[in-house]
């Protein structure tokens, strides 16, 4: 027998829909939770479907019939009522869900509290889904690992050409989840390019913030100075929508306390469809030759993407930033995940099989067949670090990170060309935007002969997203570029 849902549900729901739909009756959470699961039921599950959802909440729809009560009761607390959220999985969760980041060491680890994000999500009445795959310990693991594989999880696989195609970044599977309508909206992290990578891949909106908008508390680290949580939607509204629910103080992160007095208290008021008219906005059109001869790029689409920014009124500049090409030093991220994720590990329970890296490195060992498929050789470099963050390398490496991403990166070409932004093809920016702790939104852009997604990137410095987002949705709402991808292998 096939089951019947509501006539409303369908693909490409956007929060607006949802909500007037849910005001006037002809929708429930539990209505509309009950059909992403019959989604991820049929399109997700196994290989070579898309394997971007790891875990399911086992009370989703419990508490999308509680909101649904509320709503009736009291009215609604705001945009995210009842609207269905993913979490990547190195996003803790004080439920019956497990915070892993995709390893098999934790999957039984079930968080003692709640990350901030996620107390906010729950506060502004969103439902919790569940948790996305990700590129294990995003991509902490090995040199050798494709991006969207763990242990745990398996490989996630894009939608618009499943095995063929690039997935993106270690926030695979919150991109996937989206852009394949399992989900209206979810949260993955970004270390470097791993929210920008998998909006491009996947034809969805990222939004990258400044490290510090959004509290770090609860998240599996990778490194201190450039980890943040951040928005995935199928619109720049939606985006928007979940960036607001997410942002603000957290007394314990001492990231966030440069935001205060900078967070905007509804940043949907910068969507504005003429928002590009009279912007003042840098090309950057020096990417490597690696970049520009490989299947990420594709020259036509960015060439139209920039014509039709000027046709709407922006002006644009080609613009030259020399840091982007440095020779960058890695010992940030080198020596921040010894010492991040050791305290990470060293804080869990004892029921936790490991506790230390030097503990993960032998508990994969001892399943060597389920654990290193791709080896662990990121692991083991790192072992052997101190953790005291205090070796020259990692303190010239993380001055001059700052030094060349902020004053002689971004915030010089800005200042130099007189811009309000910068337009990057893909992700090119990705690392410039990462070591400076500034803020990046990805936008679909259209699609290659082969089908492949192809996105664009604004840029801007810090806590500058309403600038971004004003820009991001002119864009959209001149091209309406993203189409839903055609989902290949349902399950009987």
């Amino acid at each position: 027998m096939t089951m019947v849902f509501n006539k409303f549900c369908t693909e490409e729901l956007t929060i607006k829909d949802i909500q007037n739909a849910m005001e006037n009756e002809d929708l429930t959470s539990k209505e509309l939770v009950i059909y992403y699961l019959d989604r991820i039921a049929k399109f997700d599950q196994d290989e070579p479907n898309l394997n971007s959802v790891l875990e399911i909440n086992p009370d989703a729809i419990f508490i999308a019939e509680a909101l649904d009560q509320e709503r009736k009761r009291k009215g609604t607390r705001g945009p995210l009522h009842g609207i269905p959220v993913f979490l990547k999985d190195n996003i803790d969760t004080c439920d019956f869900m497990h915070t892993s980041a995709g390893t098999l060491a934790l999957e039984n680890n079930i968080a003692s509290k709640d990350a901030f994000l996620v107390e906010k999500l729950r506060n502004a009445g969103a439902v919790i889904l569940g948790k996305t795959n990700m590129t294990e310990l995003a991509n902490g693991m090995s040199t050798e690992m494709w991006a969207g594989y763990s242990s745990r999880g398996g490989q996630v696989l894009n939608p618009y050409g499943n095995l063929e195609l690039f997935v993106g970044g270690s926030s695979s599977g919150s991109a996937v989840a989206v852009a394949a309508n399992f989900t209206v909206l979810s949260v993955g992290t970004e270390t470097d390019a791993s929210i920008l990578s998998p909006a491009i891949q996947n034809s969805v909106v990222g939004i990258k913030p400044t490290v510090g908008l959004i509290s770090r508390r609860g998240i599996i680290p990778f490194t201190y100075s450039q980890d943040t949580a951040g928005p995935f939607a199928r619109t720049v509204t939606d985006a928007t929508i979940l960036l607001n629910a997410l942002t603000g103080l957290d007394r314990f992160d001492p990231a966030t306390f440069k935001s205060k007095g900078k967070i905007e208290e509804d940043y949907s008021i910068h969507l504005d469809s003429d928002g590009l008219k009279g912007a003042k906005i840098g090309v950057f059109n020096n990417a490597s030759s690696d970049f520009l001869n490989s299947d990420e790029y594709d020259d036509k689409l960015f060439n139209d993407s920039v014509d039709l920014i000027s046709s709407l009124g922006a002006i644009c500049k080609d613009i030259e930033i020399p840091s982007v090409h440095r020779d960058w030093k890695w010992g940030v991220t080198l020596y921040e995940l010894k010492h991040s994720l050791n305290n990470y590990l060293s804080k869990l329970p004892s029921n936790v099989p490991v506790h230390s890296i030097t503990e993960l490195i032998e508990f994969n060992k001892g399943l060597e067949e389920k654990t290193l498929k791709y080896g662990q050789n990121k692991l083991e470099q790192r072992e052997s670090f101190p953790n005291t963050l205090r070796n020259p390398e990692y303190l010239v490496a993380k001055i001059e990170d700052l030094y060349y991403s902020q004053e002689q990166g971004i915030d010089l070409a800005l200042k130099k060309y007189d811009l309000d932004a910068i337009l990057f093809p893909s992700y090119v920016g990705s690392t410039i935007c990462a070591k400076a702790g500034y803020p990046s939104i990805a936008i679909p852009a259209g699609y290659m002969k082969n089908g492949k997604p192809f996105g664009i990137t604004f840029a801007g410095t810090e806590f500058s997203e309403g600038t971004l987002i004003k820009l991001a949705y002119a864009f959209e709402q001149a091209t309406k570029h993203r189409q839903s991808p055609v989902l290949l292998y349902p399950n009987p």
